[in-house]
Formats: C-alpha cells, sequence, structure tokens
C-alpha cells in the first residue's frame, strides 16, 4: 500500500482584507485622511462664489488639502479703457468695479481727479457726496449680511435685508436718475443737488432700515445654527490679514482698527461722531458682527449729514474746466464754444501723479493716475479692494471642509466685478 500524499493547503486572498492592511500601511506612513486625494472645480458657476470666481480645490475626503483662485472671467481692460477717455467719460465705468455700491466709486473716483486737479469741493457738495458714501455701504453692508445667512441656510434674512435695499434704490433713483449704475458724480462735484422731498424720504428710510436690523440682529446674532456654522472657522489673525493688504471690514474683524474715514479724513468725516467695529478673532462670525455694527454706525453718519447739512453749491466753482450752466449754453454764444470745449477736449489736467483711497464697503477703493497734461491720463490704475481680499484664499480655505466653504466666501463679501477689472 502506498504512502498518502502530503496535503498542500492553498488559501484563497481575501480581497477585503488586504485593501484593510494597504489602507493600514498607507496610514502608518502618511498624514492623508484617506490616502486618496481629489481635485474638485468649484465655480466658475456656483451660488457660493458670489460671482465668476472658480476655485480648484484638491481634497482629502471632504477636507481642502489646496486652493487655488482663478479669477479673470470678468475682466473688461478697464485701466486700459480709462486712459484712453475723458476723464468725465470714465465715470459710467466706476458703477461697473463694485457694482453693489455704485455710488461710493463714483465718489472715488471723482476725489481722485480732484486731487489730481488741486480742486476742493464747497461744504454742500462734500456733505451730499458722504450721503452717497454711507448709502452704498448700508445698500452693501445689507445684501452682504442677506446673503451671508442665505448661504449657511437662513432664507429670512435675506427677504428683510433686500426689502431694505430696494428702498434705498428708490432713492438712488430719486437722487441720480437710476437705480443701479448711477453715475451721479462728475469731477468737480456731481449732476445736480438733491431733489425735493429726498430728505424727508431719506429719514423716513433710516426709521424703517434701523428696525430691520434689530429684527435681523434677533434672527441671526444668537441663533445656534449660525453660530456653529460661523465661528471658529475661516479665521484671520491680525498679522495675517495685514501681511496679505486686506483692507476694510474683513481686516478691522481681525483687530486692527484701520479705517480712511478716521485715519485719512476725506469729504469732511472728521465732523461727524461715528465708531469703528473691530473684532478679536477674525472669524467669520467676527465679520459678520462688524457689517453689523457698520450698519448702525452708518445710519448714525447720514443722520448727522442731514442735521448740519449746509446750504450752498455742490460744484467746484471752475469756470475754465467745468461746463457752464444749461441755460447760458441755450443763450450765449460764448458759453456755448466754451460748453463745446470742454466736452470735446476733456478737464485740462496738470503733469503730475497721485494716489486716492477711499473706505468704500468692501475695504479701501484706491485709483493712481499718472498725468502728462491734457484731458486723458497717460495711466490709470485701480487698487480694487475684492481683488486683494480674495488673495488669502489660498492659505484660508487649507484644513477646513467643503461645507465651510460657502461660509468663509460669504464671510469675505467680495465682488468679482472689481476684482477683475
Amino acid at each position: 500500500m502506498s504512502e498518502p500524499s502530503a496535503t498542500t493547503i492553498y488559501e484563497a486572498p481575501d480581497a477585503a482584507a488586504n485593501a484593510a492592511q494597504a489602507a493600514t500601511d498607507y496610514q502608518a506612513g502618511t498624514e492623508d485622511l484617506l490616502g486618496e486625494k481629489m481635485v474638485l472645480n468649484m465655480g466658475p458657476s456656483h451660488p457660493a462664489t458670489h460671482g465668476v470666481l472658480r476655485l480648484i480645490l484638491e481634497l482629502d475626503g471632504e477636507v481642502v488639502t489646496r486652493a487655488e483662485p482663478d479669477i479673470g472671467f470678468l475682466h473688461r481692460g478697464d485701466e486700459k479703457i480709462a486712459e484712453n477717455m475723458h476723464y468725465n467719460q470714465f465715470v459710467p465705468y466706476t458703477d461697473r468695479l463694485d457694482y453693489l455700491a455704485p455710488l461710493a466709486n463714483n465718489v472715488a473716483y471723482a476725489c481722485a481727479v480732484e486731487k489730481l486737479m488741486g480742486w476742493e469741493l464747497p461744504p454742500r457738495g462734500q456733505a451730499i457726496r458722504v450721503l452717497a458714501c454711507e448709502l452704498a455701504r448700508i445698500s452693501s453692508h445689507l445684501l452682504g449680511v442677506g446673503v451671508y445667512a442665505m448661504d449657511v441656510g437662513a432664507m429670512t434674512v435675506f427677504l428683510y435685508t433686500f426689502t431694505e435695499r430696494e428702498k434705498i434704490y428708490n432713492l438712488c433713483e430719486q437722487l441720480t436718475g437710476a437705480r443701479f449704475t448711477t453715475s451721479y458724480t462728475r469731477v468737480g462735484g456731481q449732476i445736480r443737488d438733491l431733489p425735493d422731498g429726498f430728505v424727508e424720504n431719506l429719514r423716513s428710510f433710516l426709521d424703517e432700515c434701523e428696525k430691520t436690523i434689530k429684527e435681523v440682529d434677533k434672527l441671526l446674532t444668537r441663533n445656534k445654527i449660525f453660530l456653529v456654522r460661523t465661528r471658529d472657522v475661516g479665521i484671520i489673525s491680525a498679522e495675517t490679514a495685514i501681511s496679505y493688504g486686506l483692507t476694510g471690514p474683513n481686516l478691522r474683524a481681525s483687530g486692527p482698527s484701520r479705517d480712511l474715514r478716521k485715519d485719512r479724513p476725506y469729504l469732511g468725516y472728521e465732523q461727524y461722531q461715528f465708531d469703528v467695529p473691530v473684532g478679536e478673532l477674525g472669524d467669520c462670525y467676527d465679520r459678520y458682527l462688524v457689517r453689523m455694527e457698520e450698519l448702525r454706525q452708518s445710519i448714525h453718519i447720514v443722520r448727522q449729514v442731514l442735521d448740519t447739512l449746509p446750504d450752498g453749491p455742490v460744484n467746484v466753482a471752475d469756470t475754465k474746466s467745468s461746463l457752464p450752466e444749461k441755460e447760458k449754453v441755450l443763450m450765449k454764444m460764448e458759453e456755448l464754444i466754451h460748453h463745446f470745449i470742454v466736452a470735446t477736449q476733456g478737464i485740462e489736467t496738470p503733469e503730475g501723479e497721485i494716489y486716492f483711497g477711499a473706505e468704500n464697503p468692501k475695504g479701501e477703493l484706491g485709483f493712481y493716475i499718472n498725468s502728462r497734461g491734457g484731458g486723458v491720463p497717460h495711466r490709470l490704475k485701480i487698487r480694487a479692494p475684492s481683488f486683494v481680499n480674495l488673495s488669502i484664499l489660498s492659505e484660508l480655505l487649507v484644513d477646513h471642509m467643503v461645507s465651510d466653504i460657502p461660509t468663509i466666501l460669504g464671510s469675505l463679501d467680495f465682488v468679482m466685478g472689481e476684482c477683475d477689472r
């Protein structure tokens, strides 16, 4: 009888066990959470990016490991366009920068050219511009807070704030003749004085808006879900904010109190009493609180302007570089010729270069003008606050969850019109 043959034991490979062991071995030698990364394109057509912003995200599971903002989808070449037209012809283009606060853009640009000319507006003209700037700030912050709340799931707030913003558009139409793209200023003044009934309508709006701000405060500031979504999320330290050149509410929420209306007053802002709100931690919640307080302070400023509104002219009295009155143009040949020269050749500016920065709702909007004389700028550059504020995204988004991205973007409150220019 033959010896029994030796038995060979074969083990069938367990795919699940092998995969688990491989994952364990990989996890021991890496810091990746899952060991496999994915690249995700967020935007440029996405409701949470607030415009044509594209984010190239590298994800480790739900965690962002790298973020690269891709901009320029709304680029129109505004700066080069300005170098090929008269100074006043560029005013409508400023409406399209931060198109949520066109009045403030108009004022900032006009102040820059007036600085080049060495002009100073009469007191009433300055006061009207302060009204325009603070109305633009209220409008911009109302929309910013409302959309921000909607980004994190609070729909009702948006309905409150958008209703008040619609009232501001009615005031803009009464003041400028347009609701959205106002083009209200001219170099040396405004297109018109305050119309009849405007002051009364503005006072009525301020009372109504103040009540709405209180309602929004009740809905959001102590809301448990809102607190969980915004506190300790998107923290920007004071040092980081300064190093990136952030301005406006995004900077002040991190602690620094820089506000050009206080630090480098223009248009008579030093006459008015108001506080500059600042945050402590620099997170998304602090940025919300700063904008809410700025709404209250802007209402306070507007009331002071209305209470102390001076009489007198609204435009610079410069007969050589300003357009004559329409009645005189229709009646006198000399005035008609003067009107034709100013309209066709533009304002005769001196040689030189200047920079003017204004405290806009999104931050410091600056215009650099290099002039070689004549009616058009040799070079014009725009410091757009949204462009600078977006530069921090590549650092800010890292180590956050994908679900935190709409919260962070909403708290920065940028607009792509001025970012891409």
